[in-house]
């Protein structure tokens, strides 16, 4: 039942973005007066080979348009006149051409039409965003709830705060948030200090005033600074990982990681960092029982399960003005994060073996219960990615297609049909490869 309901919302969310994506070409099309033959959801055929199985679940006509729900269900395509597409259909090109098809319309025209899907992928997204920061708010964790002290990275550690230190005051005021002592308002001041609770003794700490500086170098940028020492419990385990493997169950408590006593969730991601690629027993309470289990810690340090804190966080709601802000920014913080992990796929920082994921990776990302938030919040950060993806400059993808048509309007020809029909080809090989290996991944991590 889980595997249902898990694919059940992969597939009701892709079918939202892979809809609204194909509007975005279908709407500018048809307002530039193209003929659109073909709208459908899934692909008609057997992708990419157009005349094998082709057949659709069902299909109606309207005006110039058959629109229908193919029965592979894998993205789906407006098939647009005199346009080498998905279907890599290419009879036209043994004709003249005529008013009506792509290649006719001026390249200002078809680079519109071409950027049409990842503008509304982008759009979605944003809205998604928006609605769930105006819907939830924003959680924070208050300064009081960080009753166990903190948890000191490498910058804090480098300036002389301590794991186990509590910061009790900020230039001497009292602060109602945790993540308030590193607000850049605060630290901008230009004689900043905390004041320290360590052990039984308390003293102010200055912080140094090339602090600021030392946040956006390299060597710290986007690295935590410090976090709140929190006691947990095991959240939801995400489906097929090494946690679900050895039997860890939501509402599990760790206490112990081989002879390693765990109280706290840094001291567990710590034993874990130095178990990397290795068995280990878990000490587990559950339902006030001990009990040990075996378990295989990643190359990366990981087992797979979503903390479930024990501080009490609350949450800070927000206008619709407000929330557009935030909205915003979130998504598109996601498209950044995208562009920082190929970055780091491509110089060989990532595995990609761990890191591609195929329709099975990400229905469960979903989960095996129907959460709408989980949901959307997927859905939101799906959309971000599809615009991401498919603005890469690869032949048969949106961005192949913006290429040619930027070097058009550049150098005011058009690259001829035959290296646009060999482009194509390439583009659609490397699509399915990438497909069917993060096919093989998903398959891979089942076992």
């Amino acid at each position: 039942m889980e595997g249902l309901i898990m694919a059940a919302q992969l597939i009701l969310g892709l079918s939202i973005l892979v809809t609204l994506h194909e509007l975005g070409h279908f709407i500018p099309a048809k307002l530039f007066k193209t003929r659109v033959e073909k709208f459908y959801l899934f692909f008609d055929f057997l992708f990419p080979m157009q005349s094998v199985m082709n057949f659709s679940i069902f299909k109606f006509k309207k005006g110039e348009t058959e629109y229908g729900l193919g029965w592979f269900p894998l993205g789906g395509y407006v098939k647009i006149d005199g346009m080498i597409d998905e279907s890599m259909d290419k009879e036209f090109l043994k004709s003249e051409p005529k008013p009506w098809e792509f290649r006719s319309k001026p390249a200002w025209q078809r680079l519109i039409i071409m950027l049409g899907g990842v503008t509304v992928n982008i759009i979605t997204g944003i809205v998604i965003f928006i609605a769930l920061t105006y819907y939830l708010g924003e959680s924070y964790l208050p300064s009081n709830q960080a009753k166990y002290g903190i948890v000191a990275h490498p910058l804090a550690e480098e300036i002389g705060l301590k794991t186990g230190d509590k910061i009790l005051k900020v230039n001497g005021k009292t602060y109602e948030r945790f993540s308030d002592p590193i607000d850049p308002d605060i630290l901008m001041e230009s004689t900043s200090f905390y004041t320290i609770q360590r052990g039984d003794s308390i003293f102010d700490l200055t912080i140094p005033s090339d602090f600021i500086n030392k946040m956006a170098d390299k060597k710290y940028k986007n690295a935590s600074f410090v976090d709140p020492i929190t006691p947990f419990k095991i959240g939801r385990v995400v489906p097929g990982n090494e946690a679900d493997k050895a039997g860890l169950l939501k509402g599990d408590k760790i206490t112990a990681v081989d002879s390693i006593k765990i109280d706290y969730f840094h001291e567990i991601q710590n034993a874990l960092s130095i178990k990397k690629s290795q068995k280990i027993t878990l000490t587990v309470l559950r339902n006030n029982q001990s009990m040990s289990l075996q378990a295989q810690v990643t190359p990366e340090g990981k087992l797979g399960f979503e903390v479930d804190s024990e501080l009490k966080y609350e949450t800070q709601k927000f206008g619709i003005l407000t929330s557009i802000g935030k909205g915003t920014v979130k998504a598109f913080s996601f498209v950044a994060l995208q562009a920082k992990g190929f970055k780091k796929l491509f110089t060989g920082e990532i595995d990609a073996s761990k890191s591609l994921s195929g329709p099975i990776g990400m229905a469960q990302q979903f989960g095996g219960t129907w959460d709408w938030v989980r949901f959307w919040t997927l859905t939101g950060l799906i959309s971000m990615v599809l615009a991401f993806m498919n603005l890469l400059p690869i032949p048969a993808l949106d961005g192949g297609h913006v290429v040619f048509l930027l070097y058009e309007i550049i150098a005011r020809r058009k690259p001829s049909d035959v290296f646009y029909e060999g482009a194509q080809k390439i583009g659609m090989a490397l699509l399915l490869g990438l497909m069917v290996y993060a096919i093989f991944n998903d398959v891979i991590r089942l076992f």
